[in-house]
């Protein structure tokens, strides 16, 4: 199957999404548990920082092998870049709160919850726009246009069959090449 100049070889945008959510949701579940374990050993705060710094350094490593096709480990650009990108996702869901809180000084759980929630979502929709079309972009289109891939997961784009230019440019043989 041939592969045009600069077309995605990775899962489309819907696939990938589903890959997105399945991974982010994943880590998302198992570091809420994480948090709570190791908060019976240390502060909270301690334990959400080194919660949530190694579930993005997990999240970012899937997402790399396995949301966006790359097939391999996520380079520390990408990781820096994740962490960038989850940063502002943390800060979104933090300044839904404020203002929750701003506008209703007491609002219920539900309430609560459904801003919380709408503004995770809203977030997780733009990290992952992020980290499709900057993060783990960048590095399939250099791949693609070198033509270096290390083959796993990717297929390289194949070179256009040599063209054969006649010897002799007589009537005959343009007649012939034509």
């Amino acid at each position: 199957m041939e592969i045009a100049q600069g077309q995605r070889t990775g899962p489309g945008a819907l696939a990938a999404f589903a890959r997105f959510v399945l991974c982010g949701g994943a880590v998302g579940l198992a570091s809420s548990f994480a948090v709570v374990a190791l908060a019976s050993w240390a502060p909270w705060i301690v334990a959400n920082t080194l919660v949530t710094t190694a579930s993005t350094f997990l999240a970012t490593e899937l997402h790399a092998r396995f949301t966006f096709g790359a097939g391999r480990h996520a380079t520390w650009r990408q990781h820096t870049q994740s962490a960038g990108s989850a940063v502002a996702a943390y800060t979104v869901t933090c300044a839904a709160m404020l203002a929750l809180h701003h506008l209703a000084p007491s609002p219920g759980a539900a309430l609560e919850q459904a801003v919380y929630l709408s503004a995770s979502a809203l977030a997780g929709v733009a990290r992952f726009a992020v980290l499709r079309l900057v993060v783990f972009a960048r590095q399939q289109t250099r791949t693609e246009a070198t033509g270096r891939g290390r083959g796993r997961g990717r297929a390289a784009t194949p070179c256009p069959p040599p063209v054969r230019v006649p010897t002799a440019v007589g009537p005959a043989a343009l007649c012939r090449t034509a």
